[in-house]
């Protein structure tokens, strides 16, 4: 009797932007139609995934270097937000000018350059808001708005670098029972018009404001354009419409509102009245030789802040056609995207090098092609130049 025929199985290869399965002659005609179908569907399968991989280009870019020109005895120190206004002038709200015991201590300045990075003017010397300083953004209007996380209140300057608003109130320094807030399980009670550790803020188009609250009460808060207050959205926790420390937040040119929903690894979109529309993610192979900052290297079960894909930073473009643009700590990379989460390319990696970053903490994007990013441990902002001309180049 003859023997058995041993069939080595079938090649799957790639050729240019196809996945192929190849037979060896001896394997022709001897699949049944049921095998030939469960190979044509594991092709297809094993294609959609290189596709997933390919399609997420490197965008080409470089770091202006020594673009900010600081004076000689003034320092950045953690850099927690940068903003840019219509007149390319560059706000930066970062954790220097310290006072107070290393730990504990007083830390927020608000500093202005002009369009080339010369130094202008700090603006709020000695506020008394200052306490920790979070992010900082500009309205429409060139206002102003620096969010503290330690002092719980949001500011919102007019262009002249006077004090327009107040949002939220911090602990008070009256008596001895004026102790800082401690934490609690399950926290506290949200209170309409106060903050529990405030992380961001933006605005729709009729000039609503919604601030990004935060570390503990984990919701939306929403107020007009007066101030009044009006809703929240949002509760601890991780199904659709919860959060886990909403860290970074943005609006589109509609109005929609982008929540930068950290320890849940998502973007959660919701409409101006906070309906829930969507939820993106930041969802990427992690490069093989990927480093944290610092840290052991996160894995697939690490949870919080250093997750892979775990939004830091949320910031749309100006304009009719918006793209989105995200940062995480881990891989440390700048994602770019579409309003409908459709990730475009990536850049970027943890590091201590120019055009590597250090938890990026916020991003300003006054345009397609120039950011600003705001870096926590590098003690830095970098202004980045993108260049998807070049990466079309080498695609032709």
């Amino acid at each position: 009797m003859e023997p058995p025929r041993r069939f080595a199985p079938p090649l799957l290869t790639q050729v240019g932007n196809l996945a192929v399965l190849e037979f060896t002659p001896t394997m022709k005609g001897r699949f049944s139609v049921k095998i030939l179908s469960a190979l044509l569907m594991l092709s297809l399968m094993c294609a959609a995934l290189m596709f997933s991989q390919q399609r997420v280009p490197e965008i080409p870019y470089d770091s202006v270097s020594n673009f900010f020109k600081l004076p000689a005895d003034l320092y950045f120190g953690e850099v927690g937000g940068v903003a840019v206004n219509s007149k390319g002038h560059v706000f930066v709200f970062s954790r220097g000018n310290v006072t107070g015991p290393a730990y504990g201590a007083t830390a927020a300045q608000l500093l202005e350059f002009g369009p080339e990075g010369k130094y202008l003017r700090e603006i709020g010397h000695n506020l008394y808001a200052w306490s920790y300083a979070h992010t900082v953004r500009i309205d429409k209007d060139d206002n102003i708005w620096a969010v503290d996380k330690g002092s719980d209140m949001v500011i919102k300057f007019n262009p002249e670098g006077r004090v327009d608003m107040v949002f939220g109130r911090k602990k008070e320094a009256s008596d001895e029972t004026a102790v800082p807030w401690s934490r609690v399980t399950p926290p506290r009670a949200p209170i309409d018009g106060q903050f529990r550790q405030p992380t961001d803020v933006t605005w729709d188009r009729q000039g609503n404001i919604f601030i990004s609250d935060g570390y503990i009460n984990a919701r939306v808060a929403k107020f007009d354009k007066n101030g009044d207050w009006v809703k929240s959205f949002g509760e601890p926790g991780n199904k659709t419409g919860q959060f886990d420390t909403p860290h970074s937040i943005a609006a589109d040119a509609a109005g929609n509102i982008y929540v930068g929903d950290r320890g849940n690894f998502r973007i959660q979109v919701f409409d101006p009245d906070g309906k829930f529309l969507r939820a993106m993610k930041l969802d990427v192979p992690v490069p093989p030789d990927a480093r944290p900052w610092m840290g052991p290297v996160p894995t697939d079960e690490t949870v919080g802040s250093q997750h892979a894909g775990s939004p830091w930073a949320v910031c749309i473009t100006p304009g009719p056609n918006q793209f989105l643009y995200a940062a995480d700590a881990f891989p440390g990379r700048i994602y770019k995207m579409t309003l409908d989460g459709k990730i475009l390319g990536v850049l970027g990696r943890a590091g201590k090098q120019p055009k590597q970053f250090g938890w990026i903490h916020e991003i300003a994007c006054p345009s397609e092609n120039e950011l600003y990013v705001a870096e926590i441990v590098n003690w830095r902002v970098q202004k980045l130049i993108l260049h998807p001309e070049k990466l079309q180049a080498k695609a032709n």
